[in-house]
Protein backbone atom coordinates (compact mmCIF):
# COMPACT_ATOMS: atom_id res chain seq x y z
CA UNK A 1 0.00 0.00 0.00
CA UNK A 2 1.54 3.52 -0.65
CA UNK A 3 1.23 6.21 1.91
CA UNK A 4 0.10 8.99 1.45
CA UNK A 5 0.57 12.45 3.74
CA UNK A 6 -2.00 14.62 4.20
CA UNK A 7 -2.08 17.91 2.47
CA UNK A 8 -0.39 20.75 4.40
CA UNK A 9 -2.82 22.41 7.25
CA UNK A 10 -2.62 26.11 7.53
CA UNK A 11 -0.11 28.06 8.95
CA UNK A 12 -0.12 30.02 12.11
CA UNK A 13 2.94 31.66 14.19
CA UNK A 14 3.65 31.84 17.78
CA UNK A 15 2.28 35.05 17.91
CA UNK A 16 -1.13 34.23 16.52
CA UNK A 17 -1.52 31.21 18.37
CA UNK A 18 -0.81 33.18 21.37
CA UNK A 19 -3.45 35.81 20.23
CA UNK A 20 -5.51 33.05 20.64
CA UNK A 21 -4.94 31.87 24.08
CA UNK A 22 -5.94 32.73 27.60
CA UNK A 23 -3.74 32.55 30.59
CA UNK A 24 -5.53 31.72 33.47
CA UNK A 25 -3.37 34.06 35.70
CA UNK A 26 -3.98 36.67 33.43
CA UNK A 27 -7.80 36.93 32.37
CA UNK A 28 -10.64 38.79 34.81
CA UNK A 29 -14.23 38.22 34.59
CA UNK A 30 -17.00 40.37 35.98
CA UNK A 31 -19.17 39.84 38.91
CA UNK A 32 -22.11 41.11 37.47
CA UNK A 33 -23.04 38.74 34.83
CA UNK A 34 -26.05 37.57 35.46
CA UNK A 35 -29.39 39.25 37.40
CA UNK A 36 -28.86 36.53 40.15
CA UNK A 37 -24.75 37.72 41.51
CA UNK A 38 -26.69 40.32 43.73
CA UNK A 39 -28.68 37.37 45.96
CA UNK A 40 -27.13 36.95 48.86
CA UNK A 41 -24.82 33.52 48.15
CA UNK A 42 -25.01 33.64 44.65
CA UNK A 43 -21.96 36.30 44.28
CA UNK A 44 -19.47 35.27 41.98
CA UNK A 45 -16.71 36.30 39.36
CA UNK A 46 -17.78 35.04 35.87
CA UNK A 47 -15.20 34.85 33.24
CA UNK A 48 -16.18 34.18 29.42
CA UNK A 49 -13.55 32.42 27.31
CA UNK A 50 -15.77 31.45 23.95
CA UNK A 51 -19.24 32.63 23.13
CA UNK A 52 -20.89 35.44 24.64
CA UNK A 53 -24.49 33.96 24.69
CA UNK A 54 -25.34 32.85 27.77
CA UNK A 55 -24.48 36.69 29.20
CA UNK A 56 -27.44 38.79 30.19
CA UNK A 57 -24.98 42.22 31.39
CA UNK A 58 -23.54 42.33 27.19
CA UNK A 59 -22.36 45.95 27.54
CA UNK A 60 -19.72 44.85 30.01
CA UNK A 61 -16.78 44.72 28.22
CA UNK A 62 -14.94 42.64 30.91
CA UNK A 63 -17.23 39.75 29.98
CA UNK A 64 -16.38 40.54 25.71
CA UNK A 65 -15.22 36.48 25.15
CA UNK A 66 -11.82 36.27 25.79
CA UNK A 67 -11.30 34.07 22.76
CA UNK A 68 -13.26 35.10 20.46
CA UNK A 69 -16.85 34.27 19.22
CA UNK A 70 -17.47 30.45 19.29
CA UNK A 71 -19.07 27.91 17.02
CA UNK A 72 -21.63 25.77 19.20
CA UNK A 73 -20.97 26.49 22.65
CA UNK A 74 -20.51 28.88 25.25
CA UNK A 75 -17.56 28.13 27.68
CA UNK A 76 -15.97 29.92 30.56
CA UNK A 77 -15.47 29.96 34.53
CA UNK A 78 -17.04 30.85 37.48
CA UNK A 79 -14.87 31.81 40.69
CA UNK A 80 -16.74 31.64 43.91
CA UNK A 81 -15.87 32.09 47.39
CA UNK A 82 -17.35 29.03 50.03
CA UNK A 83 -20.51 28.88 50.21
CA UNK A 84 -21.39 30.93 46.90
CA UNK A 85 -22.84 29.62 43.18
CA UNK A 86 -25.46 30.29 40.82
CA UNK A 87 -29.26 30.48 41.08
CA UNK A 88 -31.53 27.34 40.05
CA UNK A 89 -31.47 27.91 36.35
CA UNK A 90 -32.43 25.71 33.19
CA UNK A 91 -31.01 26.30 29.43
CA UNK A 92 -31.84 25.38 25.98
CA UNK A 93 -28.81 23.12 25.66
CA UNK A 94 -26.72 21.01 28.05
CA UNK A 95 -24.64 22.73 30.38
CA UNK A 96 -21.42 20.53 31.18
CA UNK A 97 -19.46 21.56 34.45
CA UNK A 98 -16.18 20.14 35.84
CA UNK A 99 -14.51 21.73 38.85
CA UNK A 100 -10.54 23.14 38.58
CA UNK A 101 -10.25 22.83 42.08
CA UNK A 102 -12.23 22.85 45.38
CA UNK A 103 -15.56 21.01 46.28
CA UNK A 104 -19.38 21.80 44.28
CA UNK A 105 -22.60 20.74 45.13
CA UNK A 106 -24.37 20.39 41.54
CA UNK A 107 -28.27 20.68 42.40
CA UNK A 108 -31.28 20.31 40.73
CA UNK A 109 -35.01 20.32 40.83
CA UNK A 110 -37.04 17.42 40.66
CA UNK A 111 -40.37 17.91 41.15
CA UNK A 112 -40.71 20.00 44.19
CA UNK A 113 -37.64 17.96 45.37
CA UNK A 114 -33.73 19.15 45.33
CA UNK A 115 -31.17 16.74 44.74
CA UNK A 116 -27.40 16.93 44.15
CA UNK A 117 -24.42 15.60 43.26
CA UNK A 118 -20.51 16.79 44.42
CA UNK A 119 -17.66 16.97 42.38
CA UNK A 120 -13.91 17.14 43.16
CA UNK A 121 -11.54 18.78 40.48
CA UNK A 122 -11.51 16.88 37.24
CA UNK A 123 -15.16 15.38 38.28
CA UNK A 124 -17.62 16.11 35.29
CA UNK A 125 -21.46 15.88 35.17
CA UNK A 126 -23.46 16.99 31.94
CA UNK A 127 -26.90 18.28 32.82
CA UNK A 128 -29.87 17.69 30.77
CA UNK A 129 -31.79 20.32 28.49
CA UNK A 130 -34.57 22.13 30.68
CA UNK A 131 -33.61 21.05 34.34
CA UNK A 132 -33.44 23.48 36.98
CA UNK A 133 -29.89 23.50 38.01
CA UNK A 134 -27.53 25.43 40.07
CA UNK A 135 -23.67 25.23 41.31
CA UNK A 136 -22.34 25.87 44.82
CA UNK A 137 -18.69 25.89 45.91
CA UNK A 138 -19.04 23.71 49.31
CA UNK A 139 -14.95 23.83 49.94
CA UNK A 140 -13.98 26.00 52.98
CA UNK A 141 -12.00 27.94 50.55
CA UNK A 142 -12.30 29.82 46.87
CA UNK A 143 -12.73 27.66 43.88
CA UNK A 144 -12.74 27.73 40.26
CA UNK A 145 -15.70 25.57 38.31
CA UNK A 146 -15.26 25.03 34.33
CA UNK A 147 -18.91 25.01 32.32
CA UNK A 148 -19.53 24.41 28.88
CA UNK A 149 -23.10 25.37 27.38
CA UNK A 150 -23.33 23.64 24.01
CA UNK A 151 -25.55 23.39 21.28
CA UNK A 152 -25.62 26.04 17.99
CA UNK A 153 -27.90 28.48 19.81
CA UNK A 154 -27.47 28.97 23.49
CA UNK A 155 -30.01 30.79 24.16
CA UNK A 156 -30.66 33.07 27.19
CA UNK A 157 -30.83 31.64 30.85
CA UNK A 158 -34.21 30.73 32.30
CA UNK A 159 -34.89 31.26 36.03
CA UNK A 160 -36.67 29.97 38.39
CA UNK A 161 -39.40 31.89 39.54
CA UNK A 162 -38.05 32.31 43.21
CA UNK A 163 -34.75 33.62 41.72
CA UNK A 164 -36.74 36.34 39.49
CA UNK A 165 -38.51 37.64 42.74
CA UNK A 166 -35.49 37.55 44.82
CA UNK A 167 -33.34 39.39 41.76
CA UNK A 168 -36.07 41.70 41.91
CA UNK A 169 -35.75 42.77 45.24
CA UNK A 170 -31.81 43.55 44.42
CA UNK A 171 -32.67 45.60 41.98
CA UNK A 172 -32.29 43.53 38.63
CA UNK A 173 -34.23 42.27 36.32
CA UNK A 174 -33.94 41.58 32.26
CA UNK A 175 -35.64 42.14 29.60
CA UNK A 176 -37.54 40.32 26.91
CA UNK A 177 -33.81 39.89 25.10
CA UNK A 178 -32.69 38.46 28.07
CA UNK A 179 -30.45 41.30 29.24
CA UNK A 180 -30.07 42.59 32.22
CA UNK A 181 -31.58 45.52 33.79
CA UNK A 182 -31.59 47.84 36.44
CA UNK A 183 -35.01 48.80 37.81
CA UNK A 184 -35.93 50.84 40.42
Amino acid sequence: MTRVDPPPGPSISIADMEACTARFNEIKGSGLCFMDQRIPGHEREMINLCGLGVTENEADPDLAPKLGNAHGFAHGFAKCDPGCGAALHWHETEEVFMPLDGKWSIYWRDGEEEREVFLEAGDTVSVPIGIYRGFKNVSDKPATLQFIVGGPDTGKVHWHPSVIDAARKTGLEVDDNGLLVEIE
